[in-house]
């Protein structure tokens, strides 16, 4: 089922009833506005915005208590409203306030009275300009993600989790609450690419990071470290609950099933698990280095199994 755009809404700013009201007639029988809101003056309109921004703004520049100008300049300070098409409407043609108003963020002026078809000719327009405008910033951000991503298995890459774990590190010591970290490493991994081809090891890693993508929370962080290597950073997560969690993963892959050339075989993860909690600084490299020791452990323990480091000793927890 496909999902309805998002309603186009507008807001009419003018102390002139009569005008406001003229300006609100035409753009309704324009057929483009879901919902048309108004205001007498910019400081009920500062107030409307606040609340909801619209897609449009037409707005008178002379109004009692804020005018258009001291209006324009207060949406432009904003994040969320800066971005608003704003269209002039007036009776004053003095040069020097079209350049005061353009100065001060409007997009478009119109000389009152109007031409009620080149004002929504001019709507259109600026409606489709904030549209353009916000399609490529989707799609750059959607670039720019991308480059964060590894082009295999889609999980983020290594240096996207050194920015992520830097930032989670922070927050941890401002908020006190636990950061767990796993690192996992698909067992005898170099077998499946010698035995039936690279192309069958590209399929596994995609398997593999698929089933931990299910096995995790939306704000968990999964990066693929290297080669077989993942790692996966667990915010707001103790000791207990991230061994639990590395649990869950590892008997998660080894129930995964394959076809074809991969018919009957079974992968299994060895899992390294470490948390910074308390009142303990450390770093990201402190942090990569404990669950890298404890995914050592892990391997040299017989693989397929779960080691956690705490206060520099490995606690195995095998699977069989």
């Amino acid at each position: 089922m496909d999902l309805l755009p998002p309603p186009i809404t507008a807001l009419v700013l003018d102390d002139n009833r009569n005008t406001r009201r003229k300006i609100v007639s035409d753009l309704e029988q324009s057929g483009i506005f879901h919902q048309i809101t108004e205001a007498v003056d910019g400081l009920d309109g500062f107030k409307l915005v606040s609340k909801a921004p619209p897609d449009l703004i037409l707005c008178d520049l002379e109004m009692p208590r804020i005018d258009g100008l001291r209006f324009l300049q207060m949406i432009r300070s904003k994040e969320e409203t800066k971005d608003i098409p704003v269209l002039i409407l007036t009776g004053r043609t003095e040069r020097a306030l079209r350049l005061k108003g353009l100065s001060e963020g409007a997009n478009d002026f119109l000389l009152i009275p109007y031409d009620p078809e080149e004002l929504i000719a001019r709507v259109k327009l600026h409606l489709k300009s904030k549209q353009l405008e916000k399609n490529l910033k989707k799609r750059n951000m959607e670039l720019e993600l991308l480059t964060h991503k590894d082009p295999l298995t889609g999980a983020f890459n290594r240096r996207y989790l050194s920015m992520s774990l830097d930032s989670e590190i922070m927050r941890h010591a401002r908020t006190g609450e636990a950061l767990s970290l796993l690192m996992l490493d698909i067992d005898h991994f170099k077998n499946i690419n010698d035995s039936y081809g690279h192309h069958a090891g590209d399929l596994v890693l995609q398997r593999v990071t698929k089933r931990l993508t299910e096995g995790l929370r939306e704000y968990d962080l999964l990066a693929r470290y290297g080669g077989e290597e993942f790692v996966v950073v667990l915010p707001s997560t103790s000791p207990p609950e991230a061994e639990m969690v590395a649990q869950r993963l590892l008997q998660g892959i080894r129930r995964l099933a394959f076809s074809d050339t991969l018919a009957g075989t079974t992968v299994t993860v060895s899992i390294g698990v470490t948390s910074h909690s308390g009142n303990v600084v450390t770093n990201a490299a402190e942090l990569l280095s404990r669950a890298d020791t404890a995914l050592y452990r892990a391997k040299q323990s017989g693989r397929n199994r779960v080691v956690t480091f705490d206060n520099g000793l490995c606690n195995a927890s095998a699977t069989a």
